[in-house]
């Protein structure tokens, strides 16, 4: 069994930006059972949901820099180094929409968007310990 936290290629977290946190909470509590508990995201309420007792991704109200865009889900794939990554998807026609920058304690992400305008997010995990 690979560990999507790990492994080059593998997905690894999704996470949905939302108008209305509450509203998405109790909708997707109540139709697939998840649970939720307060993230550990600065400046902002983000809460993780977790499904059979693993955690499977996040939720967040839209900052109000990215305004208007509606709300969405987006995958996470992690990869082996997010930097070489990223210049990788660019060589390769596709376009950087977020530099890769550092998440406290989590890794370092960014987001691209292929040749054909699809958009995902990279991200390498810091080492964990336990």
């Amino acid at each position: 069994m690979i560990n999507p936290f790990q492994q080059h290629g593998a997905f690894s977290w999704c996470e949905l930006m939302t108008t209305d946190l509450q509203a998405a909470e109790d909708f997707y509590v109540n139709l697939f059972g998840w649970t939720m508990t307060d993230g550990p995201v600065e400046g902002m309420e983000y809460r993780v949901m977790s499904a059979g007792g693993q955690s499977i991704g996040g939720m967040m109200t839209i900052p109000t820099d990215m305004q208007p865009m509606p709300p969405h889900w987006r995958t996470t794939v992690t990869v082996e180094d997010v930097d070489t990554t990223t210049k990788m998807a660019e060589d390769l026609g596709g376009k950087v929409l977020m530099q890769p920058q550092e998440i406290p304690t989590v890794g370092k992400f960014s987001v691209i968007q292929d040749p054909q305008g699809a958009v995902i997010t990279l991200i390498t995990y810091a080492a964990r310990t336990s």
